[in-house]
């Protein structure tokens, strides 16, 4: 039997789900003083761009407005609006920092559609290479990360 050890993961398992409430208003209403612990690339006036911490593809983004709403259709324009520009700059961003083939951009609204956090949407930016689907991500339903987590923050903060 072989083992692929990600002992960062034992934190996540083993903590208490739910009693914090909503992560992404905690990330949301932190100070800038704290965008480097909850890997915070950007804030802007109606959203904010982090870093998912269980990326597809290292410079996995996400865009999240700081209004908690399941549904975009709960947003109001300005919102909306500035999700999309910000979204852009992030595609332009990753374009300029990792040289990506490709970007993946989407939503899974409702947690049947795939949402880890359902309440509180937020737009996902993965950077794909051709080459970047191999056997370990299909028959062992594991990600193969090169870049830490900081570092990808580092590489990418002031960028957006």
């Amino acid at each position: 039997m072989d083992h692929l050890f990600s002992p960062w993961r034992y934190e996540y398992v083993t903590s208490k789900k739910g009693d914090g409430g909503c992560v992404l208003c905690r990330l949301g209403a932190a100070g800038p003083s704290e965008d480097e612990v909850g890997f915070v690339v950007a804030r802007e006036r109606h959203v904010f761009v982090v870093l998912n911490i269980y990326p597809y593809n290292s410079g996995h983004l996400m865009v999240v407005p700081y209004v908690h709403a399941a549904r975009m259709a709960a947003l109001e324009g300005d919102v909306l609006s500035e999700l999309v520009r910000v979204a852009a700059r992030a595609e332009a961003a990753l374009e300029e920092a990792y040289r990506p083939d490709g970007i993946n951009l989407g939503m899974n609204l409702g947690q049947c559609a795939g949402a880890g956090i359902a309440d509180h949407l937020h737009l996902h930016l993965v950077p794909r290479w051709a080459a970047d689907t191999n056997f370990i991500t299909v028959a062992g339903e594991t990600r193969v990360l090169p870049e830490n987590l900081r570092s990808t923050w580092r590489r990418l903060r002031g960028r957006i």
